[in-house]
């Protein structure tokens, strides 16, 4: 059988990371960047067939008292974080291991995808990940921005349920 290279050709697709990935047959934490949002799922494959078993998209913030004057920072650390800490929340019941899928995203220490994780992680997820590349707390909770965004922070994080 021929594999159609259309979605590398187009720069989607990285077929060598995506076999190694389903071949280990664990859960994947599939996270993606939109230019609004973050995309979050875990994900299981059954003969190389993605079947989503949770899902959160950080613009669901919104209704957990994420300020709708903040509307616009639904793609930084502190909405990585928070989508990955609801993500697991909905994925509460999960008992296995999951492993990390960034897709194409570049791997950067502290960035938006490591923040996502550690919310997942945080939420009681077993996830393997390594500190040095983790965004500082400071950074997750918004201390850095112009204004303190701490309180809100900690408010919806302590709305999760």
């Amino acid at each position: 059988m021929k594999l159609d290279k259309r979605r590398r050709r187009e720069g989607k697709t990285n077929y060598h990371k995506r076999l190694l990935l389903l071949r280990g047959e664990t859960l994947r934490l599939v996270i993606r960047k939109t230019n609004k949002y973050m995309i979050l799922q875990i994900v299981d494959s059954h003969n190389a067939q993605d079947e989503i078993l949770y899902y959160v998209n950080t613009k669901e913030l919104l209704k957990q008292g994420w300020p709708e004057d903040k509307k616009g920072s639904l793609k930084s650390l502190s909405a990585a974080y928070l989508g990955g800490f609801l993500l697991g929340k909905k994925a509460k019941d999960l008992k296995k291991e999951i492993i990390l899928d960034i897709g194409l995203n570049p791997n950067t220490k502290g960035s938006r995808v490591y923040a996502a994780v550690k919310g997942v992680s945080d939420s009681g997820i077993k996830i393997n990940y390594g500190m040095k590349v983790m965004p500082s707390e400071d950074s997750i909770q918004g201390k850095n921005m112009k204004k303190d965004f701490s309180e809100v922070f900690n408010k919806i994080k302590g709305s999760i349920k």
